[in-house]
């Protein structure tokens, strides 16, 4: 139990005699008990920081039917992830335009995105199509700051597919697998 004394000491020595004062008590437990609920109340009531997800939308496995899109080469934009933190690109099909070697970030993966889809959008009138294709070098970290760069753009037409060796002879050629 909790209390408070509050009693006025004695003095010793001479003086005036004077008559005893009672010591007041206060008991403090129901107030210990009103701050623990009042802490319990707000621990209970505030709002936790939700985990930061990524949305991702998969194919369903059990659906046999092939439901492609056809998508032009015109606006498909190809992303090759490679290692030490570096991509190369291209514009179409593989082996017609030749691959571009870039990194991730500001100046490098968004200014490419931006300009490219504004590029498509003059010249086809329809989003451009991002592909994105990790190498068996590139981290978890190079797929999801290249998914974060593209909603940063506000590109939604994108995919994750494997990637084929042709593609894969093009980051050795370049270094970077």
């Amino acid at each position: 139990m909790a209390e408070l004394d509050t009693s006025g000491g004695g003095k010793k020595g001479g003086g005036k005699v004077r008559s005893k004062k009672a010591s007041t008590r206060v008991d403090l437990t129901a107030m210990v008990d009103l701050a623990f609920l009042l802490i319990t109340f707000f621990i209970l009531t505030t709002t936790l920081q939700k985990p930061k997800a990524m949305d991702l939308v998969m194919p369903d496995k059990d659906e046999k039917t092939n439901q492609q899109l056809p998508v032009a080469a015109s606006r498909t934009l190809t992303l090759l992830l490679g290692s030490n933190n570096k991509l190369e690109w291209y514009l179409g099909e593989t082996g017609k335009t030749a691959p571009t070697v870039d990194n991730y970030g500001k100046n490098g993966l968004r200014k490419l995105l931006f300009e490219k889809s504004k590029e498509v959008l003059q010249a086809t009138g329809k989003d451009m199509f991002v592909i994105i294709k990790p190498s068996d070098k590139a981290n978890y970290n190079n797929v999801v700051t290249a998914m974060d760069e593209l909603n940063i753009v506000g590109n939604q037409s994108r995919a994750i597919v494997d990637i084929t060796p042709q593609e894969i002879e093009l980051l050795k050629r370049d270094g970077l697998y």
